[in-house]
């Protein structure tokens, strides 16, 4: 080492741009996730606009684009400003300030970071309450959650109870356990989102209503189609589907190979991040690991893109499907995977009570419209129904998405 190099206090890594090479790069990266968290918030506002489908996806697009400018703006100034070991992880800016000479910049700094404190705890506790109305009135949870006050039209025991609970959480855990909780719930849900994608562009139009060009299938045709779907598939027809058109053998064909994927790309990720020393000694097991891994991954790519896409015209559709969803999907699992074991532990407590709700409660009571339901959406004073979207008048109210149910209680006059 240079005797002009300061030298790398112990502890610190090996010094230089990436000091903990690309592992340590990615387990920073996945719980610095949560400074992206929120942009899905946009999506909660789709009724407030005139064209959602278009001008939602401009919107998130955009405002994620703003926000990796500002965060990569603000991390290149800090590490051309100072030493990264210098840093202090509790108030990096107005510390670099300070070391400046800039004494009164981080008086500026800490005026803007409580402003921002205020607007991300408003911003993540507006739609919280929401999400409980809409679960609470279709049964999903405690249905008292979704009550609405008599005189201001809002869910005020959801929101204050959410409020106690975020407070005794922010009491019971330190910062660095809340931000990995937050950063693997919010991974798997978009893991789950670019599933979703997947699913949709390669599924049958056999549950769109009546109307859309869709014809109800009779006699024979319905046995053939019940046979198709009971009956299994050869090796041909993961290749060649043999329909331009998804078919329910197509979709059934799509789904299983999902499954293989995702089983493949863990086990990549698990070797990736538990066996990497072993990769980088050119361990023969660890080598031939990767490569079964990678090429169960290469032939599930291969079939799910052999088989024939939804071709219903939207306004937008994700592009370059299915390589978009599933390089999305893979890096969200091997970030997950980056997280710590009590981050896992803690998640696993949080879905096992998640899944004692729903199974002990919610899946009896999901769906049922009560007496009190029916008559709080009669005094509600929300808007006409001339003034919803046409898609909303259009829709069935068993498929009405929650986000129309209660925008209807809430929007008053």
């Amino acid at each position: 080492m240079s005797p002009l190099t300061p030298q790398v206090p112990k502890g610190y890594g090996d010094g230089g741009f990436m000091p903990y090479g690309f592992s340590g790069t990615m387990a920073g990266a996945a719980t610095c996730f949560y400074a992206f968290v929120g942009f899905d918030a946009v999506a909660t506002t789709g009724e407030e606009t005139k064209n959602p489908q278009k001008t939602t996806p401009i919107a998130i697009i955009v405002s994620l684009s703003i926000i990796f400018l500002a965060y990569c703006g603000v991390s290149a100034v800090v590490t051309l400003m100072c030493p990264y070991y210098l840093l202090d992880p509790g108030a990096a800016l107005p510390a670099i300030f300070e070391r400046a000479g800039w004494g009164v910049a981080r008086y500026v700094v800490a005026v803007g970071a409580l402003s921002a404190l205020l607007t991300s705890l408003m911003g993540a506790m507006f739609p919280l309450p929401r999400i409980l109305y809409a679960m609470g009135s279709d049964g999903v949870i405690f249905r008292f959650l979704g009550a609405i006050h008599p005189r201001f039209h809002t869910p005020v025991l959801g929101t204050a109870l959410s409020g106690i609970f975020a407070g005794v959480m922010a009491m019971i855990f330190n910062l660095k356990e809340l931000v990995e909780m937050m950063s693997i719930g919010t991974l798997l849900a978009y893991t789950l989102v670019s599933v979703s994608v997947l699913v949709l562009r390669y599924e049958t139009n056999e549950n769109l209503p009546a109307g859309d060009n869709q014809q109800k299938l009779h006699g024979v045709e319905q046995i053939i189609n019940n046979f198709e779907t009971k009956s299994t598939f050869t090796l041909s027809d993961l290749i060649v589907p043999g329909s331009q058109e998804p078919t329910t053998r197509t979709s059934r064909i799509t789904k299983i190979s999902m499954g293989v994927l995702a089983i493949f790309i863990t086990g990549a990720c698990l070797v990736l991040i538990e066996a990497s020393h072993e990769l980088e000694r050119r361990s023969i097991w660890a080598i031939f690991l990767i490569c079964v891994m990678g090429l169960g991954i290469i032939v599930c790519c291969v079939i799910i893109t052999r088989q024939p896409q939804n071709p219903t015209p939207l306004p937008f559709k994700v592009p370059l499907v299915p390589w978009i969803p599933i390089l999305s999907a893979m890096v969200n699992i091997y970030l997950m995977l980056k997280l710590s074991t009590l981050t896992w532990a803690r998640f696993g407590i949080w879905m096992f009570i998640g899944f004692l709700i729903y199974f002990g409660y919610g899946i009896r009571h999901a769906g049922e419209v009560t007496e009190s339901d029916t008559s709080g959406n009669e005094n509600s004073k929300g808007p006409r129904p001339s003034s919803l979207t046409e898609s909303d008048r259009l829709m069935d109210a068993s498929t009405k998405p929650l986000t129309s149910r209660y925008m209807t209680d809430w929007d008053v006059e």
